[in-house]
């Protein structure tokens, strides 16, 4: 923003002080329009993210990451280990999409969807404005002496606060170990369950330790989607941005003054009134232009649209525009980097959505037996596999068997013909597969082998099997 004069702001971030140490945040009480939009919309989306992991569908869990089984459920969807390609490709999906999503609205996605700010400033703040009040009786509090007063509001804030950080652990450790676990460990209690119950701990801690006291510095410091907002965002992209041209127009900003015509002076429509900076959950001045730590909120859009309606001055000086827009009132426009990211886009959720409906609920594995030649039994020539079934669904099979498809021959299994596998379970063995000396063309026959449960063919495969180089 070559306009404002001023860049000494780009060398430091708005929640650090001249000394280098951490300005705490006071923000004022948002109320407008967008506030109460995104209030309707965080209250869904909380909705959605506890109940995800406790919503079945099919027997799988709706939502749920386990990391270290390598077992993921998306939308219902079970992705076992042998589906990492198709977990991958969902994540690459994910990601060019919340590229594609940043080059067009910015960081919209960080305001209104994120859930480190839903659980911050519709849950944690609003209990904080509850207990401790606006901004200006939040710095009173701060620089209060410790009194009883000061004590019950803090001790109060922070037992709600902790009950809260311990149902969003109970909801993490649902998504990351199954809600089956989590309940499990409720009915069998912490000592049965003492791997879980530290993990629930941690958790707490993690989460209290980020909403009572590391709050935004997770958007500015740990979260790496802030951070890839300098290479997605160009000109065109669409923020919360501050209309400089009209705000500073030849003059620049100043008090309003009832009195005078500010067409007139050329003063700008910015009146100084700091409210977009007290009202910022981010500490930042909206006026300084695209900043690392404005998470596009709305904030400053809802109180200077208050402060304009109350001078008798237009709405929308801060406003979403690009910056394109408010400079040359160019019009948006689909550009081509942003077609490139749909062409992307679509490629990928197109190979998804095949791969997806090639997938099987039965996986099974059949390889020869290392080190282990053909064998002559009769005029039947054996080979020895080892076989891996795995049962990707939420129901037992009971008669899983096996048969060949394309070749005659038999299939004998080392243990029991017929076999179950349970729901999520995984099945190991040996088996031999024989076939007439005469039906083989050559020494390396392709042999395809079918998976059935009863009479319904659940995955076929592939595998080599041996013979002799010469037939009589």
């Amino acid at each position: 923003m070559s306009n404002l004069p001023d860049e000494a702001f780009r060398d430091t971030i708005g929640t650090v002080d001249e000394s280098g140490k951490r300005k705490f945040i006071f923000p004022k009480k948002p109320s407008g329009k967008f506030y109460e939009y995104r209030k309707w919309v965080s209250y869904v989306l909380l909705v959605i993210l506890i109940a995800n992991p406790f919503i079945k569908v099919n027997g799988n869990q709706f939502m749920m990451f386990n990391i270290l089984e390598r077992r993921f459920n998306i939308f219902g969807f079970p992705f076992w280990p042998q589906d990492l390609y198709l977990f991958v490709i969902s994540m690459l999906v994910g990601v060019v999409f919340v590229i594609l999503f940043t080059v067009v609205f910015g960081r919209i996605f960080c305001g209104w969807i994120c859930p480190q700010t839903i659980f911050l400033e519709m849950v944690f703040r609003r209990i904080e404005y509850w207990i401790d009040g606006d901004r200006g009786a939040q710095l009173r509090l701060a620089k209060q002496e410790w009194n009883v007063g000061k004590i019950q509001k803090k001790l109060l804030k922070w037992f709600i606060f902790f009950l809260i950080s311990f149902g969003i652990a109970n909801v993490f450790l649902a998504y990351l170990v199954g809600s089956d676990s989590l309940f499990l460990m409720i009915e069998q209690g912490p000592i049965k369950q003492a791997g879980n119950f530290v993990a629930l701990l941690i958790f707490t801690a993690v989460f209290y330790f980020v909403f009572v006291s590391f709050r935004e510095q997770v958007c500015i410091i740990a979260c790496p989607y802030g951070r890839l907002q300098g290479v997605l965002l160009d000109n065109k992209s669409i923020n919360v941005a501050y209309d400089f041209v009209r705000g500073e127009k030849e003059v620049g900003r100043a008090k309003f003054n009832k009195k005078e015509d500010r067409t007139l002076t050329g003063k700008g429509d910015c009146i100084d009134c700091h409210q977009c900076v007290h009202v910022c959950p981010m500490g930042i001045d909206i006026r300084n232009g695209t900043q690392l730590e404005c998470t596009n909120c709305t904030a400053c859009i809802d109180e200077c649209d208050t402060i304009m309606e109350s001078v008798g001055l237009p709405k929308g000086l801060i406003r979403y525009a690009s910056e394109d827009e408010i400079e040359k009132k160019a019009p948006f426009k689909f550009t081509a980097r942003m077609k490139g990211y749909t062409t992307v886009l679509l490629i990928l959720m197109s190979v998804f959505i095949g791969m997806l409906f090639l997938r099987t609920d039965v996986e099974a594995i059949i390889l020869r037996l290392p080190g282990q030649l053909f064998q002559h039994k009769g005029d039947k020539i054996s080979n020895v596999y080892t076989y891996k079934i795995v049962n990707k669904t939420m129901k037992d099979y009971s008669d899983i068997h096996f048969e060949l498809i394309n070749q005659k021959g038999k299939i004998k299994n080392v243990g029991n013909t017929h076999f179950k596998i349970k729901k999520e379970g995984i099945s190991q063995g040996t088996l031999f597969i024989e076939i007439d000396e005469v039906l083989l063309e050559s020494d390396k026959t392709k042999v395809k082998i079918g998976v059935y449960n009863g009479n319904k063919l659940l995955e076929t495969t592939a595998t080599n099997f041996l013979g002799p180089r010469s037939f009589n």
